[in-house]
């Protein structure tokens, strides 16, 4: 392995123990072995946000008191809430940027707020059974609404700029040594926008070019093993590569921070007057351009943990007489162990035992966990070769569905060491795991099961993830049915 270097703004390696030279390591995240994911994860400031959400329904309650309409009928002042917050948030107003200030909402704030009081107007003048509040009174109401709501986001970004400040996000820069060092220097003489360099990644070419400002010396990490102690060491939650992350040289480094969970984003070090056309917003820090590149976790829809619930416990309900007349054939014919519990990898990461009808034995517990695939093994008796070629033997999933610790429908989990094996493999593999595991997926009714192509199987579920909606999981259950019985199993 090689031994990091540091370099300082003008360019010149300085040795570790070297004076002046700090190499503080701050053990910020841990490593769970038992999970097999880095504690901690990427940067997410969740409680601005809720205080935001606290400030705008505590000014429309307060805005409200001098209404007796409004005090005489909740239902009315819960509308009034709900609209106001669903306005603010189609408005963006719920959107964590650095550097925000009071005024940056004012226009968005006063436009969604007046057209929110207008709606109760009109809702109160088209009932007869209320009492209709006068222009007065909605002006008024209007109008302390929106300075209440200014008052509490006030004190919510100063105190998110301040929390910025005393507690910046580890970065690393990804780029050549000379660029990254031009860009921690703006940054470090910027501390509110809430990022501090501890490293720069980079393959060790160097670029000559006039360096302004001073910067402290920086380790510049030229191994992925560098790269990965320094993550853990430093809790480092997010990347920045300056330039195009789609660089081919980048690909290396960019699959290692994202299975550490590390945020990526991309930075434009160079003013430009070209504005790529991307799907996220494009935000500004210490005035250089920025972007997420990386797809966020994906969130657990409500309408798919609802369809995973209600779809498990009728087939638990429905298959009840299949599995008890298999779990008994098996105990009577091949002895006790009926049951087949493994470890496996699912969202995120984590490890959950899945349940399966036991088919085979493994000789050890190294064969279990090592040994890719079963199924055409002409030894086992025909009642085990008929559970797996029809996937009856995997009936008892539909408990770790109920449980939660599956989907219905989403890419199959696979055990730790071969997520380990076809990470490095395969690129985008980790990136299946955004999603809850699932019984099958966009991949199985592609024919994707058994000893089929990893790479394959990572496209078709990564391509399920990125087009995710209720009617696809619905589709794919559907036509799973239609291929239940089939003559290879998975």
């Amino acid at each position: 392995m090689t031994q990091e270097r540091i370099v300082s703004s003008s360019g010149r390696q300085l040795a570790r123990d070297e004076p002046g030279v700090s190499t503080t390591v701050i053990a910020q995240r841990t490593w769970d072995r038992a999970g097999g994911t880095l504690v901690g994860g990427a940067s997410r400031d969740h409680s601005s946000r809720a205080l935001l959400l606290a400030t705008d329904c505590t000014a429309v309650l307060l805005s409200t008191i001098a209404l007796t309409p409004l005090q005489r009928h909740p239902l009315l002042l819960a509308g009034l809430a709900v609209l106001s917050v669903g306005l603010y948030w189609n408005a963006g107003l719920y959107r964590l940027v650095h550097e925000r200030y009071m005024l940056d909402d004012c226009p968005g704030l006063l436009g969604r707020t007046t057209a929110a009081w207008c709606a109760l107007a009109a809702a109160c003048a088209s009932l007869p059974h209320l009492q209709q509040i006068p222009l007065r009174g909605v002006f008024v109401g209007c109008a302390t609404q929106v300075a209440l709501a200014l008052l509490g986001r006030a004190l919510v970004h100063w105190r998110r700029r301040t929390t910025l400040v005393r507690r910046p996000c580890t970065t690393l820069l990804v780029g050549p040594e000379q660029t990254a060092l031009r860009v921690a220097s703006a940054l470090q003489r910027h501390p509110a926008s809430g990022i501090r360099p501890v490293g720069i990644v980079s393959d060790g070419a160097t670029e000559q070019e006039h360096q302004e400002g001073t910067a402290p010396g920086l380790p510049v990490l030229t191994t992925l093993g560098d790269m990965r102690r320094a993550v853990i060491q430093n809790g480092v939650r997010r990347a920045i590569v300056l330039g195009s992350a789609s660089a081919p040289a980048h690909r290396p480094w960019l699959q290692g921070l994202t299975e550490l969970r590390c945020e990526i984003w991309e930075m434009d070090p160079e003013p430009s007057p070209y504005v790529p056309q991307v799907r996220t917003a494009v935000t500004h820090v210490a005035g250089f351009r920025c972007r997420p590149v990386t797809a966020p976790p994906f969130p657990v829809h409500p309408g798919k943990r609802a369809l995973d619930l209600t779809v498990s416990a009728l087939l638990l309900v429905l298959a009840s007489p299949v599995l008890l007349t298999c779990a008994l054939w098996l105990r009577v014919s091949e002895g006790p162990g009926v049951v087949f519990r493994q470890k496996r990898i699912g969202k995120d990461g984590r490890q959950f035992t899945l349940l399966k009808f036991r088919t085979h034995r493994p000789s050890d517990a190294i064969e279990s966990a090592t040994r890719w695939s079963v199924a055409n093994d002409h030894q086992m008796p025909w009642f085990c070769r008929f559970l797996r070629r029809t996937s009856l033997d995997e009936l008892l999933q539909l408990w770790n569905v109920f449980r939660g610790d599956m989907s219905l429908v989403g890419p199959r989990p696979e055990r730790p060491y071969f997520v380990v094996k076809f990470s490095e493999m395969h690129p985008g593999y980790s990136a299946r795991h955004r999603m809850p595991a699932g019984i099958t997926g966009l991949a199985q009714i592609n024919g994707l099961r058994g000893d089929t192509s990893i790479e394959d199987r990572c496209r078709f579920d990564n391509a399920y993830i990125d087009n995710w909606s209720l009617w696809q999981d619905i589709t794919i259950l559907v036509r799973t049915a239609s291929e239940f019985f089939r003559p290879t199993g998975s």
